[in-house]
């Protein structure tokens, strides 16, 4: 359904520390920087884009929005966790937890505010 989800940042240089830490953990190579100075993370078929805002307004966390992220298991999501708090990120929520339905979710807000959930498949 989806081609991509472009997030903005208000500083590229801090979000690449936060990313590139962040999809190492759940298997993922750095981000790689466009033409037009964009980061972009692509891995089990999927890319995320970060940007500064094209219209020079700061960029905003989306209010009600989340950025969900596959792991293949427990350790890569306690791993992503743990990168994204070490490189400026904040833990929200609950911490790192399973699910009802099997699933092993945590959550974070990236340097910029945005919204991240790693989780692995559900098994119930």
């Amino acid at each position: 359904m989806f081609t991509h989800v472009m997030i903005g940042s208000n500083d590229l240089a801090r979000s690449r520390l936060f990313y590139d830490a962040t999809f190492a953990a759940l298997g993922g190579g750095p981000g790689a920087t466009d033409a037009r100075g964009r980061l972009i993370y692509a891995h089990a078929g999927g890319r995320l884009m970060v940007t500064t805002p094209i219209d020079g307004n700061p960029a905003t966390a989306a209010n009600g929005g989340t950025i969900g992220l596959a792991a293949a298991s427990r350790d890569q999501v306690l791993a992503w966790h743990r990168a994204g708090i070490a490189q400026g990120g904040t833990a929200i929520e609950s911490p790192p937890t399973e699910r009802p339905n099997g699933a092993f979710v945590a959550y974070l807000r990236d340097p910029d505010g945005n919204k991240l959930t790693a989780r692995t498949a559900a098994t119930r």
